[in-house]
C-alpha cells in the first residue's frame, strides 16, 4: 500500500494534498502533477512511502529537473512507483526491461549450468551474478542533499528509516499539514 502527498511551499507556508498516482506513469508525469500544486513555481516536494519497505522524495522547483531521493533502491525496485524512480535514476529506458526479458536465459540454464535451487543457501548476491543482473544498489539512491536547503541535511535524509516521511515534516515545519492528508 502507498502513501502519496504534495507539499507545495507558499507565501504562508506549506499546503498538502493527497495524490492519486494511478495517472503517473514516469518521472515526468509526477514532476507534471506537481507542477500544477505548485504555487508561482515555488518548491514542491512529493513523498512517496511503501509501508515501511521504502520512501521516496522527490522536489520539483518550477522547471528545473526534478530531484529524486530513495530510501532503498532495492525494495524500491519492487514496487510499481519505485521501480519508475529507480530506472529514472539508474538512466534506464522503458525497453530496457523488455530487453532484460529478451537476454534472459529462461531454460533454467545459464552456460549449461542448471540455476540454484531454493535448498542450495545462495544468497542474492550470488543469485544475481549468476543471473548476470546488476540490479538497483541496496540502500539509498539519489539526491541525498534535496532537502538540505529546506532544513534535512543529506546526513539526517540517510539515516532516516521508520516513519521518515513525518520526521521529514518535522524539519520542515508542516507536520500538522500533512498528517491532515495522511
Amino acid at each position: 500500500m502507498y502513501f502519496a502527498a504534495l507539499l507545495a511551499r507558499t507565501e504562508d507556508g506549506w499546503e498538502a494534498s493527497d495524490t492519486e498516482l494511478d495517472d503517473v506513469e514516469t518521472l515526468t508525469d509526477l514532476a507534471d502533477l506537481a507542477r500544477e500544486a505548485a504555487v508561482d513555481d515555488d518548491t514542491v516536494v512529493a513523498f512517496i512511502e511503501q509501508e515501511d519497505a521504502w520512501f521516496g522524495v522527490i522536489r520539483v522547483d518550477g522547471e528545473d529537473d526534478p530531484r529524486v531521493f530513495l530510501s532503498n533502491a532495492a525494495a524500491a525496485a519492487k514496487s510499481s512507483y519505485g521501480a519508475m524512480l529507480t530506472d529514472e535514476l539508474l538512466g534506464r529506458e522503458e525497453d530496457d526491461a523488455a530487453d532484460d526479458l529478451d537476454s534472459l536465459d529462461l531454460d533454467g540454464t545459464e552456460d549449461g549450468e542448471p540455476d540454484p535451487g531454493p535448498d542450495d543457501n545462495v544468497d542474492d548476491d550470488t543469485l544475481e551474478a549468476v543471473n548476470g543482473s546488476d540490479g538497483p544498489p541496496r540502500g539509498p539512491l539519489g539526491d541525498a542533499a534535496l532537502l538540505a536547503d529546506l532544513g534535512v541535511s543529506e546526513k539526517e535524509l540517510l539515516a532516516l528509516d521508520t516513519d521518515a516521511l513525518g520526521t521529514i515534516a518535522d524539519s520542515l515545519g508542516c507536520t500538522e499539514v500533512l498528517e491532515a492528508v495522511r
